[in-house]
């Protein structure tokens, strides 16, 4: 299970980029209405719209079943990228934690440092340089419960919350 910080449309592909394992997204259904971007998206990803019960619990079974064919899956536990640019890393929901305690698969965290920077959601900011991603040591599920989701979900994300506090060098 693939777990970054989401701060970037680049993020999607800094991640196919990274990740050596095939995988699929899950990810919100409102970018599905994007041109030539949503096609592909739409096609390729499982799509959630986070404000519907149903909607979230089907993507939890494709997930399941995209798991059980040997794909991995990669969530932004942030369920999207905060609209106060301020915030660094917002609160993680439960899914990818679920799903991996769940299936006894490891978390692989990782840290974009660099995206929000080079191409921010909001329009004419941003610019060219690096994108620099840290790939952490993986959170092994096989003897966890679902009662250790929440310590789970907490450890991840302050993996990734310490490895953005780091100085730039």
């Amino acid at each position: 299970m693939f777990v970054a910080n989401h701060t970037s449309m680049t993020d999607i592909m800094l991640m196919f980029y990274t990740a050596k394992n095939p995988f699929v997204f899950v990810g919100k259904k409102e970018l599905a209405k994007i041109p030539l971007f949503g096609y592909i998206y739409k096609h390729t990803c499982i799509l959630v719209d986070r404000g519907n019960t149903k909607s979230r619990v089907e993507a939890f079974r494709r997930a399941e079943k995209r798991l059980n064919e040997g794909l991995s899956v990669c969530i932004f536990p942030e369920g999207g990228v905060p609209d106060d640019l301020s915030i660094l890393l917002d609160e993680f929901k439960d899914g990818a934690f679920r799903l991996s305690i769940e299936h006894k698969i490891p978390i692989a965290p990782m840290t974009f440092h660099d995206n929000k920077k080079r191409f921010p959601y909001s329009f004419f900011k941003g610019g060219p340089g690096k994108m620099r991603v840290r790939v952490h040591n993986l959170f092994e599920t096989e003897n966890l419960e679902m009662t250790d989701r929440k310590e789970l979900k907490n450890a991840t994300r302050e993996v990734i919350l310490n490895e953005l506090l780091k100085p730039t060098v």
